[in-house]
């Protein structure tokens, strides 16, 4: 993980100065020949592709995907399929870092991930918007996601830097959970392959997807030898666009040879949950809010051996009743929250009466081939117990071949027609896996060609409403940095 915000921008080299000519600058990296000027970089990339999946959902311009090939309830029918933002989030930005006084910079990053294809900016609630009153099988790609808010979808802060003291910065900014995720998996957040990568919901968010980005918020990091830490807080609640009434994190790290290290403890009170409405939405724009606290821990860690890199963390994450349900009963819904990206949401039933234990764990390796040539794999696993109100009739104890009786097979369709997936309710335990494996060829310095795939599954409470439980992913594309 960087060790402060300021790490993420390019440093001048001391020593040869690189050619960035025409020419160079396209044999050269984007932080060797950044588009710079009085301390403002322009930067970017632009990640698109081919597709192909056993169990697909069409194209969606807004969400941040573009399509899905994590298996999701939507995923149904075999497609080919144009893949934006297969290794990386197309994006662009601008970064400012100015000296104001020795060895004091004022930092600043503004950065908006789009979709090659559609040219539409990601915004996760409007692909479930776009999907409201659907029925499940006719749906296109749609996911709850913290990007929603438009041209800072990724980032928008400012802050201070110094070598000694560290970095401070204030505004919209990824997670230190967000962060570790893309520090410590071996695609580095990636859609097409990482399990992490296409659901934040795992890791980034620390079991919800909306809190793996902070809409305002103060950061600070620091670096001390071979040791770091960190701390993020969100600065008011839902009346700052942000994702919870309240959230923290806090961070603890370091290297020792080629072993790094991270640990992240996440806490949010009343984080949202969007959903969409497959029939009876109040209005086009309106979604499902499903609220929660939670309280997490994470792991990551990646050592390097010769040519390998390996790569691995755990996290293990609570989510409990929120502290206010806003009118929620556990019969009615509740009254209607204007929430992330300015969508309005009715507060949904409780479904945290006891406690949800979700359990991550991931192994992965890279092997360097060639110096510009690269073979990733990866398995990730999680796990939920079984967390279903005892007053329900899901807790009835045992399998049953009655339809909603314990947690038995389910025996309701999503679709008519279909076989019925996983558990009968989704507080049942279930389990989700994901393998992948990418050959990463960087052609230049700033192009890569790649082609992998990646196999997704998911059983028990985890597939319940899905119409197939499974997905191969094959995907092959190219990324051009700026």
């Amino acid at each position: 993980m960087a060790a402060a915000a300021g790490g993420a921008f390019a440093q001048t080299s001391t020593t040869a100065k690189p050619d960035c000519s025409v020419w160079g600058w396209i044999h050269a990296s984007a932080a060797d020949c950044p588009l710079s000027a009085d301390g403002i970089t322009f930067y970017g990339a632009i990640d698109l592709g081919r597709g192909y999946e056993t169990h697909a959902a069409p194209f969606n311009g807004d969400a941040k995907t573009g399509v899905s090939e994590l298996i999701s309830k939507v995923n149904n029918r075999a497609l080919w399929l144009g893949v934006p933002n297969g290794l990386t989030q197309s994006n662009f930005g601008f970064k400012l870092k100015q000296q104001v006084v020795p060895d004091w910079y004022l930092i600043g990053d503004v950065n908006a991930g789009f979709d090659p294809l559609s040219l539409k900016l990601a915004n996760g609630p409007k692909s479930l918007a776009d999907n409201n009153n659907v029925p499940l099988a006719r749906q296109s790609t749609n996911t709850d996601s913290a990007r929603s808010t438009g041209w800072d979808n990724s980032r928008g802060y400012v802050g201070l830097s110094n070598s000694t003291f560290g970095t401070l910065t204030v505004g919209r900014q990824n997670s230190l959970s967000n962060d570790l995720a893309v520090q410590y998996d071996v695609f580095g957040g990636s859609y097409a392959f990482s399990l992490l990568g296409n659901s934040s919901t795992f890791v980034a968010g620390t079991g919800d997807t909306e809190l793996s980005q902070y809409n305002m918020s103060v950061k600070y990091q620091l670096a001390y030898k071979h040791l770091r830490a960190g701390v993020l807080s969100q600065v008011g609640g839902y009346d700052q666009r942000n994702n919870a009434e309240s959230a923290y994190q806090v961070d603890v790290g370091g290297d020792a040879g080629a072993l790094s290290v991270d640990a992240v403890y996440a806490y949010a009170k009343d984080a949202v949950t969007l959903s969409n409405y497959t029939s009876g939405a109040p209005t086009p724009d309106t979604l499902k809010a499903t609220l929660v606290n939670i309280s997490a821990a994470v792991v990551g860690a990646k050592y390097k051996w010769h040519a390998f890199t390996f790569y691995g963390g755990y996290e293990y994450a609570r989510l409990s009743s929120p502290s206010d349900l806003f009118g929620a009963t556990a019969t009615a819904n509740g009254q209607t929250l204007t929430l992330n990206g300015g969508y309005p949401a009715v507060v949904q039933a409780n479904p945290y009466v006891n406690p949800k234990a979700l359990q991550v764990a991931w192994l992965a390796g890279k092997y360097t081939i060639l110096p510009n040539l690269d073979l990733d794999a990866a398995y990730y696993y999680a796990h939920q117990n079984t967390y279903t109100n005892a007053a329900t009739k899901y807790n009835t104890g045992g399998s049953s071949t009655h339809t909603g009786v314990g947690c038995g097979p389910n025996l309701n369709p999503a679709i008519p027609g279909s076989v019925p997936q996983g558990a009968n309710a989704a507080a049942c335990a279930g389990d989700e896996y994901a393998l992948s494996a990418v050959l990463d060829w960087r052609v230049l310095k700033r192009l890569d060609l790649y082609t992998g795939v990646m196999y997704s599954e998911v059983t028990g409470g985890f597939a319940n409403g899905f119409i197939q439980n499974n997905n191969t992913a094959y995907t092959s594309g190219l990324r051009v940095a700026f």
